[in-house]
């Protein structure tokens, strides 16, 4: 046991409790003394940012040291919380400059809560400076910027957890224990996973004057520079493929990578998608609107839809993936799950898991998702299991890669209207110069994409 093993019996309640028993073992409750407290550093202090170091507060014992924002705003309000939160009640040294943060301060753990633009560059300088890193979802904007992430990991030594927190979801882990594994779909030869969120934001805001609190040249970092419309926090920057894929970047990569957990998918032979702005086409926003793509397996096929308009075709599931059996169907969303057997037989319902009563902060915390915070306080604990073993997490980058990449590569061909074969060995798209040229975004300048090769 290293210096990282935590006693955590006074962090964890509830179903988390529960939960971290029954997949660490005695570990889960018990995980020896600690040697030290965990020194904590949060680059990007918005609204996910925060929501997971508090989930990291809650479970174990840190010093939150530094957090880094463009916003200063946004930074200061954060400094405060913090210090609300964390037992020492200490504000952290705030920054606007990662690298600064990086260089001046030696952290255990840093957590990466920016837009997805800036996750490749931050992840690989936080396991460069010594840091295990727990990075958002989706890890990159590009294919090959997930490659050098996988290998910065790899070089450095370092715990990479990627916030695809379904997998640590108590009644997802449910349906794959007793529903997947045992056998009861049978077997499974085709998957549906769905968002018809009315999501995309849209609108045509005027060209503004940058407000001195925000250093919108950084913020932009390696995109490229549109011009300043308003504060892009949240949802803004979201609807711009500059800083993103679209709602298949940051909504299938979710069901998709649970579905590969669930069913043990590798990356797809092939993947084909069609799509674009069909119904919105009023606003400023370049995300599609509407877009099915099919990511294909051995003997099933795992078809993704998206709507931004319109109503869902499960009311219950508008956010959701589907397995179909030749024994029965399982829906599940981040709110429940039903199992349907084919002919007679007994169907299940399980509903998600609250904590409120065990965690009464979080019914206070602005902007909270309290659905997905215990999944992400059990995601925060298999992160720090796996530090603790130097063992790979249950979002392990390379599996954050697939997922995230995959999605990518669906949008580039919808984007070359061709079907997409990559191999992850050569690390290209197979007999396809334009498609591979689209494998790397262009930097803006003095910013350098990183190399696998090089990191």
């Amino acid at each position: 046991m290293n210096s990282f093993n935590i006693n955590r019996r006074s962090f964890l309640h509830g179903a988390t409790a529960a939960l971290a028993l029954s997949t660490f073992g005695a570990r889960g409750m018990d995980l020896i003394n600690p040697a030290k407290t965990l020194r904590v550093g949060l680059i990007g202090t918005g609204w996910y940012g925060k929501s997971d170091l508090f989930r990291l507060i809650q479970v174990a014992p840190v010093e939150v040291l530094a957090l880094c924002d463009v916003d200063k705003n946004q930074l200061n309000e954060a400094g405060k919380l913090v210090s609300q939160r964390q037992k020492s009640g200490k504000t952290p040294k705030l920054y606007g400059d990662y690298q600064k943060m990086l260089a001046e301060n030696e952290m255990d753990i840093v957590l990466i809560g920016t837009p997805d633009h800036w996750h490749a560059l931050q992840m690989i300088d936080a396991v460069k400076a010594g840091a295990h890193v727990y990075v958002q979802k989706p890890i990159s904007v590009d294919v090959m910027e997930g490659e050098a992430m996988v290998a910065a990991a790899r070089k450095y030594k370092k715990v990479v957890q990627v916030g695809t927190q379904r997998k640590s979801t108590p009644h997802l882990i449910d349906a794959k224990k007793n529903i997947v594994d045992a056998g009861l779909l049978g077997k499974i030869s085709h998957v549906e996973m769905c968002c018809y969120y009315h999501m995309r934001n849209n609108g045509n805001p005027p060209v503004e004057a940058v407000p001195d609190y925000l250093d919108y040249e950084k913020w932009t970092g390696p995109a490229p520079l549109r011009p300043y419309d308003g504060l892009p926090h949240v949802r803004w920057w979201r609807t711009f493929m500059e800083y993103g894929n679209g709602i298949t970047g940051d909504m299938c990569v979710h069901m998709f990578d649970t579905v590969r957990w669930m069913l043990k998918l590798g990356w797809p032979k092939k993947i084909s998608s069609t799509g674009g702005i069909y119904v919105q086409k009023e606003g400023k926003s370049n995300i599609s609107d509407t877009q099915s793509a099919i990511f294909e397996y051995d003997d099933l096929n795992c078809v993704w839809q998206h709507r931004t308009w319109g109503t869902p075709n499960n009311p219950d599931y508008p956010w959701s993936f589907t397995l179909y059996g030749e024994k029965g169907t399982l829906w599940a969303s981040t709110m429940a799950y039903d199992f349907i057997p084919q002919g007679k037989g007994e169907k299940i319902h399980k509903d998600v898991v609250f904590e409120k009563e065990k965690y009464p902060e979080d019914v206070t915390e602005k902007a909270i998702e309290l659905n997905a915070a215990p999944a992400t306080r059990l995601h925060m604990l298999d992160f720090l299991s796996a530090i603790d073993n130097s063992s790979k997490p249950v979002a392990d980058i390379e599996e954050g890669h697939i997922s995230t990449a995959s999605c990518i590569l669906a949008n580039l061909s919808m984007k070359t209207g061709r079907p997409i074969v990559y191999d992850p060995v050569k690390r290209e798209i197979v007999g396809d110069r334009e498609a591979n040229a689209l494998l790397a975004r262009p930097y803006r300048d003095p910013y350098k994409h990183p190399d696998y090769k090089k990191v």
